[in-house]
């Protein structure tokens, strides 16, 4: 089974990388924070891939014999939002049949997409000694697809996997064994309907209903989805993108970090779960785990995660 651990670009340290090869982790997978700055911090990421410091860490990880990837909410990185003044045809229309700028966009704007391609195939080259698998997400969200007249015959998942089908046919232009995540999460959890996915495009499973309050209802039904999913997607490739050691999800995504005490026994249990489902490579977030985190609190613990499959 591969594994990987997600975290943010400048929580990076030669003190990660130890650990992740001291604990048989295959890849090293940098995670720009999410939310309405997304944007933002991958830009910062971009900046931080052009330092000889920075690329010396990346370099040292490769020369220790891990992988290195990429994962992001890439949506308003694709197609800026200050492109809404001149260009509001761009954007999403919500259900009031408003085009706004909030999330995502218009998937049957040609000239949207086009942008979005080209943005993507550029992303895509500037990820330092990435892997050929990609994880470009659109936003963050419930219920943030597209309804104008032309797209509202397009499940959100649909949506979706029409704009992977087409950032990954773009990449491949130059990298020929590009692979595209399609990230299940939230609406995408639903089966595409009026889209098939194109080779080379897998599925990447993120659970986070179970881990709201109250969530126990909601989790159950989006785990009957799962096994739809599984079969109409296959398990080429299939991917599990966990949060047992997500230290930004139980801090509520705000610094200084809490003290992490994640659940071993819940963890062994999802792998187990997992593996019989057919899953290939599984992840975890590892996110606010950085030298804040040791300074406050010492060596953080991720044996949930690394023995989870003893």
């Amino acid at each position: 089974m591969k594994k990987s651990i997600l975290i943010h670009p400048d929580e990076l340290s030669k003190v990660w990388i130890d650990r992740m090869v001291r604990e048989n982790i295959d890849v090293l997978a940098l995670h720009p924070p999410g939310g309405s700055k997304a944007h933002e911090y991958i830009e910062k990421m971009l900046v931080m891939l052009e330092d000889p410091e920075y690329r010396a860490l990346l370099d040292y990880a490769a020369e220790q014999g891990l992988k290195i990837e990429y994962e992001m909410h890439a949506a308003g990185y694709l197609l800026p939002k200050e492109l809404f003044a001149s260009h509001p045809e761009y954007f999403r229309m919500n259900e009031k049949g408003e085009r706004v700028p909030d999330m995502n966009f218009c998937v049957s704007n040609e000239e949207a997409l086009r942008l979005v391609l080209k943005n993507a195939a550029a992303l895509a080259g500037k990820l330092y000694r990435s892997e050929p698998n990609y994880y470009l997400w659109l936003d963050d969200g419930i219920n943030i697809h597209c309804q104008c007249p032309k797209c509202r015959h397009l499940n959100p998942s649909d949506q979706l996997l029409k704009v992977v089908n087409s950032m990954l046919k773009e990449i491949r232009k130059d990298r020929p064994d590009a692979k595209m995540a399609y990230l299940a999460y939230y609406d995408s959890m639903m089966l595409p309907e009026a889209v098939k996915q194109d080779e080379g495009v897998f599925v990447e499973y993120a659970p986070i209903s179970k881990y709201k309050k109250n969530a126990e209802a909601e989790a159950a039904k989006e785990k009957s989805m799962l096994t739809d999913l599984m079969k109409h997607f296959g398990s080429k490739d299939s991917k599990v993108l966990e949060y047992w050691i997500d230290n930004s999800l139980f801090s509520g995504w705000k610094k200084p970090p809490k003290q992490m005490f994640a659940d071993a026994d819940a963890a062994k249990k999802d792998v187990r779960e997992y593996t019989d489902m057919g899953f290939e490579y599984i992840s975890v977030f590892g996110c606010y785990l950085g030298p804040d985190y040791e300074e406050l609190y010492g060596e953080p613990d991720i044996s949930a995660f690394t023995k989870a499959f003893d």
